[in-house]
């Protein structure tokens, strides 16, 4: 009888605060939903269609990737002042990421060599930057302090049921049609779909009707972003999980696909690597919001540290899964869903941590040097991935075991933050 009150407890509480988030919060996860479908199309397999479709090297594919970092810090920088401001706003700025990203997708489809392949990447990574600082300042923006994680929490479930359905989506059409192209295509649809919810559902929000005579100059809002001592030492740490991130997003597959597993003859199938993402973002999507709920106990430095054990724990079995004799695909799949917890608590403490430590009018700003993170993560993360597929055994398995080192790293930072984080 006991449980059954607390179950019932649980779920009223649920729906409690569920029913609390802004209707525009929920707009914008369907927009966000249609276009990791297409992102989910080419997320996992564009490193696949490069190296084996095209015939570039890990290590060139690496590089290209990555060239999206140069263009992303610009769009950030660019987007975020863009979004603070009161004649341009959040809404048309990310119209403009979502058509700059469209043209990408296109670009991409059609690469033949690595400079094509570079001009797509270079586009995206615009794309990317404008879209990053102004939709997070949307989500911040319709959020309260009482709903905060759980409205970020909102926002990455969508992205994560998009680029869970894309995957499997791909790999159903690869498997039909047998050509990668299309899914750029299907890419570029899903970001023009993005860009009508956006321009049908997305208003401008309070925040952007402020007057001017209240706003900070854009110059004076860097100057005190790039002057706040808390978000600098919070902005050091997470350098270090868009890092991990990207490792997901462009080492692993390419790894379990090429990489001899010693118990068979070659790497996974492509329908059984579609099978283990798939199974990354389904359990990520399960436990999005059962974590949140259970981490909004504990202060943001205590989530994020959560989060990063469990990235070290999980890069450490991706070290087992290259190095057994026997159940490789058993320790892998233990692997992504180690990842997917990790990743469940590490976005909503980040982003609502950064809501918090910005003036509600800087959020933009904010967030925009919290997104260059990314850049910077995808910079370092593709190259050094690629450049690791590219060395002998030895060298590409120990790889894995230098991001456990580097939690250790992260850990201490973190703690640092939580002392000078004000209570």
């Amino acid at each position: 009888m006991t449980s059954k009150l607390m179950k019932l407890a649980s779920q009223s509480q649920l729906s409690s605060w569920l029913s609390s988030i802004h209707p525009q919060v929920w707009i914008f996860a369907i927009g966000r939903f249609l276009s990791e479908v297409g992102t989910g199309c080419t997320l996992f397999y564009a490193p696949i269609f490069f190296v084996n479709e095209v015939g570039l090297s890990a290590t060139s594919v690496g590089v290209a990737l990555g060239s999206a970092s140069i263009s992303g810090i610009v769009g950030r920088i660019v987007g975020g002042s863009l979004a603070d401001s009161e004649h341009w706003g959040r809404r048309r700025t990310l119209l403009l990421a979502t058509a700059i990203s469209a043209i990408a997708s296109l670009v991409l489809a059609t690469t033949n060599d690595f400079t094509i392949l570079v001009i797509g990447s270079l586009i995206s990574g615009l794309g990317i930057g404008f879209y990053w600082p102004a939709a997070e300042a949307v989500v911040a923006d319709a959020s309260e302090i009482d709903n905060r994680r759980e409205t970020f929490a909102i926002a990455r479930l969508a992205d994560n049921l998009g680029l869970a359905i894309g995957i499997m989506l791909a790999g159903f059409l690869i498997a039909i049609i047998g050509s990668y192209r299309w899914l750029f295509i299907i890419d570029a649809i899903s970001f023009l779909m993005f860009f009508g919810v956006v321009y049908a559902g997305i208003s401008k929000t309070e925040q952007q009707q402020i007057g001017e005579s209240e706003k900070t100059a854009h110059f004076a809002s860097w100057m005190a972003v790039l002057s706040d001592r808390r978000f600098l030492v919070y902005i050091a740490v997470n350098i270090f999980f868009t890092i991990y991130i990207s490792q997901i997003h462009s080492t692993l597959p390419l790894y379990f696909k090429n990489f001899v597993i010693k118990s068979t003859t070659e790497g996974f199938a492509q329908t059984t690597i579609s099978v283990l993402f798939a199974w990354h973002l389904v359990l990520a999507i399960i436990c999005q919001l059962p974590v949140t709920s259970f981490l909004k106990r504990c202060s943001h430095t205590l989530a994020l540290t959560v989060s990063a054990i469990l990235w070290g724990v999980g890069f450490g079995l991706i070290w087992v899964s290259g190095t057994a004799s026997s159940d490789n695909l058993a320790w892998v799949a233990l692997a992504l869903g180690v990842f997917a917890v990790a990743i469940v608590s590490y976005t909503p403490s980040a982003a609502s941590l950064v809501t918090e430590l910005a003036p509600e009018n800087q959020r933009g700003v904010y967030f925009s040097v919290n997104a260059v993170c990314w850049a910077i993560g995808s910079f370092i993360g593709h190259p050094l991935g690629g450049w690791a597929l590219d060395q002998p055994p030895i060298i590409t398995n120990t790889f894995w075991l230098g991001f456990p080192l580097s939690v250790l790293i992260v850990v201490v930072i973190l703690q640092y933050l939580n002392r000078i984080l004000p209570e």
